[in-house]
């Protein structure tokens, strides 16, 4: 009785604890509660059923009205009552979340059966799959399905459907998606691509696609750059690049796809259909420069260029357009069996109406090269060099170039082709013959050049006669001036010479008479100076004479003085140095005065030594020649006193 208080308390204060901190676990078991958090959905799996039907109908594996199994029905964030532990299993799973730039694919576990030939289960009301219920209910079909899921948060039963998510479909700027379906109906028989279908959103609601008669395979629309909420399970996409149009340029579009027009070519063509925009074949409306969305598959773009083609038969040399890649210098043998080369070069213009025509004739601009411009142009040459030599064909180069010129071009309007020019470029003949025809040219114009000389001289020469003849005129004018002159001066002579003659008669009276006077002065004159020369000679004699003794007089008394002096100069330097110092005195003035060579070129010494009888017979010879020179000095000034 004494605890009965402590109970009490102890119950009324425990019981509400225990109960908050259990109470998930008395709600889930005396009330069946179930709380799904915010951010979760509940899969219930039902154990068994009390009352009614037990069983799910044959093939379904989801309950939708209450049997036992897993149900179709999910629990959304919320409290739910009566789901007993022993009769229910609930498990909490999140939401389903598709990220931006995916999509959701769906495949369903459970529903109807596809109909024979189908790939994917068609679209049903379900609320994008989060109502499993109407799923089932409303038809819907197990397997992949068409609907696809976009990016966001979804409450999905994954015990009926099954997610792949993958990226959205993006095609870059010029480019174009090309489209082929895998489900819908097969596509015409003698067509290759499905026709297009309206308002299906670019292949994005494929149900629509399918409902108005979309064809499986190949489509002949394309989609254009963005990005596409496209189904992989339906759908696959090749991007390529857009169909490019340069300027100068035309595209000539050859559909594979449509029906089969009308031909509009005109009866006189007769080389293939020329059709209009949007039926099979050649369109007569050629694509402008510029880009266009073409799917390859379905139609095909020649281009063709507007602006003058130049195409090169040379070896080294190629146009940017390369339709000259394969062509080479053409090859040609002359009448005369030389073979040489030539390059040639051919000017074409093909309109943009004409355009059409030719792609229907050949295809393409390669064939129109290779089927007619090769062999047109090889061919016209070759059977033009083979109608002349080698060095004619070299001289008339320019007549052979206008006339391919002419030939080309009424061959290239059959083909709706403008021969705009023909070119003849190098031309290579034998090296022989080249240097026949420079030796040939050479020689023209050594001849060209000769005569133009001789023209020169011819003109030179009339010149020069006509130059002699002006002056000769000149000279016949001045003669009869002359003339004239001369018969004046004549004239004139005669009437002088009268004159002249009475002049000289009277000069030569006066002459005679100054004559006379002169001879009789010059005689007078004569005399005088006779005799006046020769009182001037006896004079001179004379004074001469006189002259001549004082000189002889003089130089006497000079001698004298001298030769006293000398000898009274010679007895003092006797008689102070005595006489034979005196004489080795003057042997040695003498030896230095004349030069004299004492010692001689050629000495002979003797087995003696220095004072030997040859040193004698030296000095003795020295003594001599000195003595000898004293003599003819001495004997010198004697001389000459006596011949002065």
């Amino acid at each position: 009785m004494e605890n009965t208080p402590f109970l009490k308390w102890a119950l009324l204060i425990g019981l509400p604890i225990l109960c908050l901190i259990m109470y998930k676990v008395i709600l889930r078991i005396f009330f069946g509660v179930v709380i799904v958090p915010e951010d979760r959905i509940g899969l219930v799996t039902k154990k068994f059923v009390l009352l009614g039907k037990q069983e799910l109908p044959e093939g379904r594996i989801l309950a939708t009205r209450g049997e036992a199994g897993f149900q179709a029905q999910t629990l959304a964030p919320g409290v739910y009552f009566w789901k007993w532990m022993w009769q229910y299993a609930v498990t909490f799973q999140p939401f389903t979340i598709i990220p931006t730039g995916k999509i959701g694919l769906v495949l369903a576990k459970d529903g109807a059966e596809l109909p024979t030939g189908a790939i994917l289960a068609r679209k049903v009301n379900c609320d994008t799959f989060q109502d499993a219920v109407a799923f089932l209910e409303n038809g819907g079909c197990k397997g992949r399905q068409t609907a696809i899921i976009t990016p966001g948060s979804y409450r999905i039963n994954t015990l009926l459907f099954e997610l792949e998510i993958t990226d959205m479909i993006s095609i870059p700027e010029n480019a174009v998606g090309i489209i082929t379906t895998l489900e819908g109906q097969a596509i015409e028989t003698g067509s290759i691509a499905g026709k297009t279908i309206p308002e299906h959103n670019n292949f994005q609601d494929v149900d629509a696609f399918l409902q108005k008669g979309g064809y499986k395979g190949l489509q002949e629309q394309v989609i254009l750059a963005g990005s596409y909420f496209i189904n992989p399970w339906f759908a696959k996409m090749e991007i390529v690049r857009m169909t490019e149009i340069a300027i100068g340029h035309v595209g000539v579009v050859i559909s594979f796809v449509g029906n089969d027009g009308v031909d509009i070519s005109g009866v006189e063509f007769k080389h293939g259909n020329i059709v209009t925009k949007g039926s099979k074949g050649v369109w007569a409306e050629p694509l402008g420069p510029g880009k266009y969305p073409i799917n390859p598959y379905i139609m095909k773009v020649e281009l063709v260029p507007t602006t003058n083609l130049v195409l090169n038969w040379a070896s080294a040399r190629s146009e940017a357009h390369q339709l000259d890649k394969n062509l080479s210098t053409i090859t040609v043998r002359s009448k005369d069996g030389f073979t040489f080369n030539l390059d040639v070069s051919q000017i074409i213009h093909i309109p943009t109406t004409e355009a059409p025509k030719v792609i229907a004739r050949f295809g393409n601009m390669s064939n129109l090269v290779t089927q007619v411009l090769e062999p047109t142009i090889g061919n016209y040459f070759r059977n033009s060099a083979q109608g002349s030599d080698v060095i004619s064909f070299l001289t008339s180069r320019k007549e052979r170039q206008n006339a391919a010129k002419e030939h080309i071009g009424l061959v290239l309007d059959q083909y709706n082709v403008f021969g705009v020019d023909t070119l003849i470029g190098d031309i290579v003949p034998p090296e022989s013959l080249m240097k026949t025809l420079t030796d040939r040219k050479i020689a023209e114009e050594q001849k060209v050049t000769y005569e133009t000389q001789r023209q020169a001289q011819e003109t030179r020469q009339s010149l020069e006669k006509e130059t002699a003849v002006a002056e000769m005129q000149k000279e016949i004018v001045k003669a009869d001036q002359g003339v004239l002159i001369a018969e004046r001066i004549a004239d004139a002579s005669v009437k002088k010479a009268t004159g002249d003659a009475n002049s000289v008669r009277l000069q030569a009276n006066a002459e005679s008479d100054r004559m006379k006077l002169l001879a009789s002065g010059e005689a007078e004159k004569v005399r005088l100076l006779a005799r006046a020369d020769a009182d001037r000679t006896e004079w001179t004699a004379k004074a001469e004479a006189e002259k001549i003794s004082l000189t002889g007089k003089a130089e006497a008394e000079k001698i004298l003085a001298i030769g006293q002096s000398s000898a009274e100069s010679y007895k003092l330097a006797v008689e102070a140095m005595g006489g034979e110092n005196f004489t080795r005195l003057k042997v040695m003035e003498a030896i230095g005065s004349q030069h004299i060579r004492i010692m001689p070129d050629v000495l002979i010494g003797g087995g003696e030594g220095a004072n030997g009888p040859i040193s004698g017979l030296l000095g003795l010879k020295l003594l001599e020649e000195i003595t000898n020179k004293q003599n003819i000095s001495t004997a010198t000034p004697s001389a000459d006193a006596e011949s002065k």
